[in-house]
């Protein structure tokens, strides 16, 4: 045992941070956090490091023909936001899943000349104060789901079933639109990770987060997908219009690394008669 002079030593050497213990100190001056203002209303619809206007305003001389200007450009320092993005107004608190897959506020995503103009695809459809999302797609008319059930037969999967019993659980959807196939992947418990670029369509990706759906902002140009080797089991192109043999069919061996050994690539495009046809 040790004497009483060792253990004051000890309880000093804790109290002093030695050994692991915790510092005491009887002038703690807790960290107040710091507060940031509510930006303008006008850049409710601002992403900072994807913002095409800051790509002009800069004039930056990117390569279109290789997607350049979808990629992240994050602005110089004198240039950066420290507020906070508002939400848009009248914005609601959104619907939940699994009602969100088929309808979202329309208050919240104010870009309805999308329904207009995708309206003979059956991508979204104004319905008063919601948009609704039949499920339908640029190749899938019929419905997301008609679709799902053809790959699935075009694979010879069991039951029309394409995740495979099982084995087939991750999808990389590129071009994703809406994101209807990846809400309709669901149920049969695939997860997609759809990605789109913020482009001429006001952000499709936005529509698809304010349904639930896993997605994000990205676009197949000079730098690398943001996944690990090995992430997906399945990549899906609808008509995406990418040049697959640009550069030495650089971007197929994009997939090609995001693919696990024995992945399936589904590239889908308008056949001459006017029919899907998937290869």
């Amino acid at each position: 045992m040790g004497s009483s002079g060792e253990e004051d030593e000890t309880r000093r050497a804790e109290n002093a941070g030695i050994g692991g213990g915790e510092v005491f100190s009887e002038e703690r001056n807790d960290t107040i956090p710091k507060t940031f203002p509510v930006c303008d209303s006008k850049l409710s619809e601002l992403i900072p490091c994807l913002d095409r206007n800051l790509i002009y305003q800069l004039k930056m001389k990117l390569d279109l023909g290789l997607m350049e200007h979808y990629e992240r450009h994050c602005p110089p320092q004198e240039r950066r936001y420290n507020c906070l993005i508002p939400p848009p107004q009248g914005y609601k608190v959104p619907i939940l899943w699994p009602a969100s897959r088929d309808e979202v506020w329309k208050v919240n995503i104010p870009h309805t000349h999308l329904a207009d103009e995708k309206s003979d695809q059956n991508w979204m459809v104004v319905n008063g104060d919601k948009i609704n999302f039949p499920g339908g797609g640029t190749h899938f008319h019929n419905g997301a789901d008609k679709y799902i059930a053809a790959l699935a037969r075009m694979l010879k999967f069991p039951l029309e079933n394409l995740s495979n019993t099982g084995k087939l659980r991750t999808v990389q959807d590129v071009g994703c639109r809406v994101a209807s196939f990846g809400a309709y992947l669901l149920p049969f418990e695939i997860m997609a990770m759809s990605l789109a670029p913020n482009d001429v369509h006001q952000n499709q990706i936005q529509f698809a987060l304010e349904r639930g759906i896993p997605s994000t902002l990205g676009v197949l140009g000079t730098m690398r997908l943001p996944y690990p080797s090995r992430s997906f089991e399945l990549a899906h192109c609808s008509r995406c219009r990418i040049d697959w043999f640009q550069r030495d069919g650089i971007l197929l061996l994009e997939l090609d690394r995001v693919l696990r050994p024995g992945g399936y690539f589904a590239y889908s495009l308008k056949g001459i008669r006017g029919s899907t046809e998937t290869a």
